[in-house]
């Protein structure tokens, strides 16, 4: 904590007050010992009193000259203080954020620390007066995004002493966002005409954007508002998570304070310690995270336009409150799409004729459409009784390893092995990952760099000996980490890896959530790692009654990653992967043992699980998009489950199933929603679109005004374009007294 050094009364106040307790001393002696003290004559009296007044005098003179500067001093750092961020406090049309607070007039100057005057300072716990060292000590702050990341910034940094919202100590401030705390205003902050819906006041489209402090979270604010301003507070980290949500939750703080402090960037894959130390070290330029910013920026605008206005819209058309949103709708779509194709399914039977050898496999037929044909087959084969081997297949296959976790690609693993949903997993992970036992969860990569590939190989090397895990002999020319390297596809953050902390943590101690996910991690990590899975393939074909009959088996020649898996996800798969392999033909015919005939019929489209659901997103409209664009799909791997989530709550989906397998279904209100939607609002390809020219602006190759102009054009168009679809009335039912939905 900063506390101030006590300063003295004045000059000389301590040499009076030794004077008068020697003074007082003197004559307790005196007294105790019956000699009496020589009185002080007049002009002493009168000397001392008229000393007294002088040093009075001076006492009250230094204090206003000490005031005076001060106060000079301040203005003079507040004049020279940098705005380190004028990219975004300039004017930018649609881009300029407004506050409650002025710009200030005067021109703003660069200002520069030196590093060890700095960091003396910082190591002084105290405040100093001016004298002592020229100056008042600074701080600096940090913003991270929720409480639990604060407190691990802070113990690293030894800020200990806790405060009401923040930590403090070792010359820094350390205090955190809640989620957004501050939001897009509504509507009818613009003008209070929009309380009312109404299809004549659309579309809104803000000229000037508005924000305010969400009512939950102001406390927060007002306590983030206080450090930004404090005199001691020098520079500012953005700590919060590293991602475009992260930094726009920082940013939209900052702006809205009116803050002009240097700001520098924090950007972490892991949590633990020596990654703080190592990040806070090397922090970014705020620069750098420009384009980031704007992007987020215009995925948050863009989503408000579309809500607002198709929310308005429809619900005024069809008397009835309808939620519609940009990512939200064309997921709801899928699953619409998905059941109507089950629905409108005709399966169609098909026979085959299995055949029993004396070799010891069972050959079959192909599909038979007509069941007399089939039978036919039957009564031949069962009369001839021998198969005349055609020929027999060998061929060595292979599969590759799969590739280390991204957070979709886990999420699925997590929903098909273990039943969990989207969101349980993305929790599960981030509290792993503020527990310091994984790496940062929202990737959209499922590579590490150049850089990370040592770290990938000690790591890798712990945990098989954690595990109890022989490697295999692997090819000392080409490093097992290499195929898990590709510089040009990992964005912001590498893909998920367990960390070295987690090596030492008490894993029994986690939630069982937690553990399985963790292990999926694990054992995804080291299989990634591994040598391909090798088998041999044999492929018979026999004839009988002049139809051709096939046995496969399968021979494994080395299990590779497969060993890793059976391993480490024994309890988990639950399940024998055992091949079988075909037996030796010595001749040129086999015996039929038995012949039978089988029925079967062919399968509907499969229900949407969250595993299959997140697929669909994840490569919706991707035979439409450009060669060589990284992200096709619709929605993020941060924002994926939330969408989901958000469908159920709302009523347009809804899960059905065991604990285990659950399927997405929409509900009646999601079809009737879907059936009056227009097909650019519920199309994914658009959608898609959107998230690539996103993805552009976030990587500086498209400009933030040209993807809003497009946002603005398509709601013009769809307000003054659409109508009313005939026989709705029967989907969607008119109330003649509903309720507004939540403001957007």
């Amino acid at each position: 904590m900063l506390i101030p050094l006590k300063r003295s009364s004045g000059a000389g106040g301590t040499g009076q007050a030794e004077s008068r307790g020697r003074s007082q001393k003197a004559a307790e002696e005196a007294a105790a010992s019956g000699t009496e003290q020589p009185k002080e004559n007049k002009v002493t009296k009168i000397a001392s009193g008229f000393l007294g007044v002088v040093v009075l005098i001076a006492l009250a003179a230094g204090g206003i000259f000490y005031a005076f500067t001060k106060q000079k001093q301040k203005k003079q750092a507040e004049k020279e203080a940098l705005d380190p961020d004028a990219n975004y406090t300039e004017d930018k049309g649609d881009f300029e954020i407004p506050t409650d607070v002025p710009d200030e007039d005067e021109p703003r100057t660069s200002r520069t620390l030196n590093p060890s005057d700095f960091k003396a300072a910082f190591c002084r716990r105290t405040y100093c007066n001016q004298k002592q060292i020229g100056g008042i000590l600074i701080a600096k702050l940090i913003v991270a995004e929720k409480p639990s990341v604060a407190m691990s910034y802070a113990k690293v940094l030894g800020a200990t002493n806790r405060q009401d919202g923040y930590l403090e100590g070792n010359g820094y401030l350390v205090s955190w966002c809640v989620g957004h705390l501050v939001e897009l205003a509504p509507p009818n902050v613009y003008d209070e005409k929009y309380v009312k819906w109404s299809i004549a006041d659309l579309p809104i489209l803000p000229e000037k954007w508005q924000y305010l402090v969400s009512a939950s979270t102001k406390k927060q604010f007002g306590i983030l508002q206080k450090l930004m301003n404090r005199p001691d507070v020098d520079s500012i980290v953005c700590a919060t998570d590293a991602g475009r949500e992260g930094e726009l939750i920082f940013r939209l703080v900052y702006q809205q304070v009116g803050c002009k402090k240097p700001f520098s960037r924090l950007w972490l894959s892991s949590m633990e310690e020596n990654a703080i130390r190592e990040g806070f070290a090397h922090l970014k330029p705020s620069t750098e995270y420009d384009a980031l910013y704007n992007a987020a920026l215009c995925r948050e605008r863009a989503d408000w336009m579309v809500g607002i206005n198709a929310s308005r819209l429809f619900s005024c058309l069809y008397g009835q409150p309808l939620a519609v949103g940009r990512v939200m709708t064309p997921v709801l779509a899928m699953t619409v799409v998905r059941e109507a194709a089950i629905a409108a399914f005709v399966p169609e039977k098909f026979y085959t004729v299995d055949l029993e050898l004396t070799s010891g496999c069972t050959a079959s037929s192909r599909r038979i459409p007509e069941k007399s044909v089939a039978e036919n087959l039957l009564k031949a084969c069962r009369k001839e009784m021998v198969a005349t081997i055609q020929r027999i297949t060998r061929k060595e296959k292979s599969e590759n390893p799969p590739s280390l976790y991204d957070l979709t690609t886990l999420q699925r693993d997590a929903n098909r092995l273990l039943g969990y949903s989207a969101q349980q997993t993305l929790d599960y992970v981030q509290s792993l990952y503020e527990k310091k036992l994984t790496t940062y969860p929202r990737t959209d990569s499922c590579y590490i760099t150049d850089d990370d590939e040592e770290m990938l190989e000690e790591l890798t090397e712990e945990l098989e000996v954690f595990l109890g895990i022989t490697p295999e002999d692997m090819d000392e020319a080409v490093p097992r980490t290499r195929r898990t390297v590709n510089r040009e596809k990992v964005t912001d953050h590498h893909a998920i890896l367990p960390t070295r902390s987690m090596l030492q943590a008490d894993l029994e101690a986690l939630p069982k959530g937690e553990q399985n996910v963790l292990k999926l991690i694990i054992a995804r990590t080291l299989m990634a790692v591994s040598k391909p899975f090798r088998y041999l393939e044999t492929l018979l074909t026999t004839e009988c009654a002049g139809e051709e009959f096939t046995a496969k088996g399968k021979e494994v020649l080395e299990e590779g990653w497969k060993a890793v898996e059976r391993k480490v996800l024994a309890d988990i798969l639950n399940r024998k992967q055992e091949l079988t392999a075909l037996p030796n033909a010595a001749e040129n015919e086999c015996g039929i043992l038995n012949a039978e005939l089988k029925e079967g019929q062919t399968s509907p489209p499969k229900h949407f699980t969250e595993d299959l659901l997140l697929h669909a997103m994840e490569t919706a409209s991707a035979d439409s998009m450009p060669e060589g664009v990284e992200r096709q799909g619709i929605g993020t791997p941060a924002t994926r489950a939330a969408t989901i989530e958000k469908l159920v709550q709302k009523g347009f989906l809804e899960r059905k199933g065991n604990k285990k397998t659950k399927v997405l279904l929409p509900t009646d209100k999601g079809k009737a929603l879907i059936t009056v939607m227009p097909e650019e609002i519920q199309s994914p390809e658009m959608t898609a679109d959107w998230e690539t020219k996103l993805l552009q602006i976030e990587r500086g190759e498209m400009e933030p005004s040209e993807f809003m102009t497009e946002i603005n054009t398509m709601i013009t168009e769809l307000v003054k374009n659409t109508e009313m679809k005939k026989g709705a009335n029967a989907l969607i039912e008119k109330q003649n007294h509903w309720c507004l939905p939540e403001l957007w």
